[in-house]
């Protein structure tokens, strides 16, 4: 019965998720280059809307003792801040020229959108081929160049060595950053007055804690636990692809079923508002830039333990210190690449043609 309500509260999280991606059009690449060509703030808002969601929630259920966040991929130690930073430059890079992440493209591919399915299945082989593939010893090599060692590998587990007590440190941690964060997300007017981005945020932040709630609670097993974790796009996007060649194989697990159900929420919401359409590329040139915009996901996010969902909110909502350096990382390298493309007329053009 545990691995059945996993399955299928992982499809119900990311239906949820998928359908606030296509409500809101929620993709930390669509806020980042709306900021920064076009002056727009409101969807780098919706997204900071959906990480204060999703830390309140993931941290007051927590302390009600439904699950522990502690056991999460990211809250691990030992981990190499150099190598989450440098994978997280090469996944904020290859997000640009992929024009859109690995979450925006599942959201995208159930509207029929087939530039995401290649874009999807370019992540699942780098994703593959950094975690087990060809580069799997040089990642294991690289993560063990300047790993921090720390008993709790949180921001509150930072602040004890300071002498907080860790309550005290973690309601301290959350308090400043959601004060902060509503401060950005509703000092903005025109955010305020726009319903579907404040729905379509807030309901992605739900999905985060609904992903903690389905593993860490309902995958509770003494004899076969399911692992914490929630909304990430990088290894789920590579079980999926090879659950699909491997069924009679491969057990079906939480991050398949997530993958499942945004696409499932973002179909079922298309189709509600009519928005279904098959749409391709204009131009080989641009199939190729997102293909090796895919593979540069799939890898950097291997190496960086996660992707702009993974670390961006789930991470960060389990104020893990490995999501700094990876969100740092993911930011430097969609800024970077953000302004080499705009010094292209041709480049910034072409990508106003293929915008989700």
């Amino acid at each position: 019965m545990t691995n059945a309500a996993v399955i299928w509260g992982g499809l119900a999280a990311g239906a949820l998720f998928g359908a606030a991606g296509r409500l809101s059009g929620l993709c930390l690449l669509n806020g980042l280059r709306g900021w920064r060509h076009g002056g727009d703030g409101r969807h780098i808002r919706t997204f900071a809307l959906a990480l204060a969601v999703a830390l309140l929630g993931s941290q007051a259920l927590q302390a009600a003792g439904l699950f522990d966040l502690s056991q999460s991929i990211y809250v691990r130690a030992p981990f190499s801040p150099l190598l989450v930073f440098i994978g997280g430059g090469l996944f904020g890079i290859g997000m640009v020229m992929a024009n859109g992440c690995g979450a925006r493209a599942l959201v995208l591919l159930g509207s029929g959108n087939l530039r995401a399915l290649i874009v999807l299945m370019c992540i699942a082989v780098g994703g593959y081929v950094a975690l087990t593939g060809v580069l799997a010893p040089l990642r294991v090599a690289a993560g063990q160049v300047l790993a921090m060692q720390i008993d709790d590998a949180t921001i509150p587990g930072l602040l004890t060595k300071l002498g907080f007590a860790k309550a005290a440190a973690t309601w301290l941690t959350v308090t400043v950053a959601v004060v902060a964060l509503c401060w950005f997300t509703f000092g903005h007017a025109p955010f305020r007055r726009d319903f579907r981005l404040l729905a379509g945020g807030a309901a992605a932040g739900c999905a985060i804690v609904a992903g903690w709630v389905v593993t860490g609670a309902l995958g509770a097993d003494d004899f076969d636990p399911t692992p914490v974790a929630s909304a990430s796009f990088i290894a789920p996007v590579g079980d999926s692809l090879l659950y699909l060649m491997l069924a009679t194989g491969k057990k079906i697990n939480f991050g398949v079923a997530l993958v499942a159900g945004v696409v499932l929420g973002s179909f079922l919401l298309a189709v509600a508002r009519g928005d279904l359409k098959l749409e391709g590329f204009a131009t080989p040139q641009i199939m190729a830039r997102a293909m090796a915009g895919g593979l540069l996901m799939g890898i950097g996010g291997a190496l960086a333990a996660g992707c702009s969902i993974g670390h961006g909110l789930s991470g960060l909502s389990a104020l893990a210190l490995m999501s700094i350096p990876a969100s740092a990382g993911i930011l430097a390298g969609a800024w970077i690449a953000l302004r080499t493309r705009s010094a292209n007329p041709t480049t910034t053009k072409n990508m106003a043609t293929q915008n989700p």
